[in-house]
C-alpha cells in the first residue's frame, strides 16, 4: 500500500473515533459557547487547501463579530470568555475532524491558510505546500504554539506575521515535506497530543 493511501485510510478512521467519542465533549462545549455569547456555536473560514483550491475549514467560534486585523493576538477583545479558554487548550480546532473525514485536511500537513496572506509565501513554496492536503497539526503548529502570546507584544501583529512568522513557518513546512512519511506523522501526532497535555 501507497503511503498516501495508508495516511489517507489512518485520517478516515481517527478522524471518525474521535468524532463519535468526542461527542459529549463537543456537545457541552457547543452548550457553553450558546451560553456565554449565543450563536453561532460554529466558525467557518476560507483557507487555500491541496491544489491550491479554497475550502472552508471549521472550528468552534471563540470570537464575536466585527471588524478586526487579519491576524489573532493575544488579548484581542474581539475573543470571548469561553473562546479564550478553547484557543488556550486547542479544544476550538474539535471540528477540523469533520474537514479531516471529508478529505478536506488531514491530521497532520502544513497548517491552511487564508488566502490573503497566502499570496504573500513565495510562489515556489507556494506550489509544494499545497501539493498535499493541509493539516490540524505540523511542525510549526508545535513551534508556534503560542503565537498569539508572539504577536500580543508586537506594535502591528500583521507586519510581524508576515515578515517574522510565515518565514519560519514555511521553512517547517518544506523541512516536513523533505521528510514526510507516515512515521513522521505519528510523531507529530505525538508531540502535538504531550503538548496539549501538559
Amino acid at each position: 500500500m501507497g503511503q498516501d493511501f495508508v495516511k489517507r485510510l489512518f485520517d478516515i478512521i481517527a478522524s471518525l473515533a474521535g468524532l463519535i467519542v468526542l461527542l459529549p465533549v463537543v456537545a457541552a462545549i457547543a452548550v457553553a459557547i450558546l451560553a456565554d455569547s449565543g450563536s453561532p456555536v460554529f466558525f467557518s473560514q476560507e483557507r487555500i487547501g491541496k491544489g491550491g483550491r479554497p475550502f472552508r475549514i471549521h472550528k468552534f467560534r471563540t470570537m464575536r463579530s466585527g471588524a478586526g486585523p487579519k491576524v489573532t493576538a493575544g488579548g484581542d477583545p474581539r475573543i470571548t470568555r469561553v473562546g479564550g479558554f478553547l484557543r488556550r487548550t486547542k479544544l476550538d480546532e474539535l471540528p477540523q475532524l469533520w474537514d479531516v473525514l471529508r478529505g478536506a485536511m488531514s491530521f497532520v500537513g502544513p497548517r491552511p491558510e487564508v488566502p490573503a496572506m497566502f499570496q504573500h509565501y513565495p510562489e515556489a513554496a507556494q506550489a509544494r505546500i499545497t501539493s498535499v492536503r493541509p493539516g490540524i497539526t505540523d511542525l510549526a503548529t508545535l513551534e508556534f504554539r503560542d503565537e498569539e502570546a508572539i504577536l500580543a507584544g508586537a506594535a502591528d501583529p500583521e507586519k510581524t506575521y508576515l515578515e517574522d512568522v510565515v518565514p519560519q513557518k514555511v521553512a517547517l513546512y518544506l523541512e516536513y515535506l523533505d521528510k514526510r512519511s507516515f512515521g513522521l506523522d505519528l510523531a507529530i501526532l505525538g508531540r502535538t497530543l504531550r503538548a496539549l497535555f501538559r
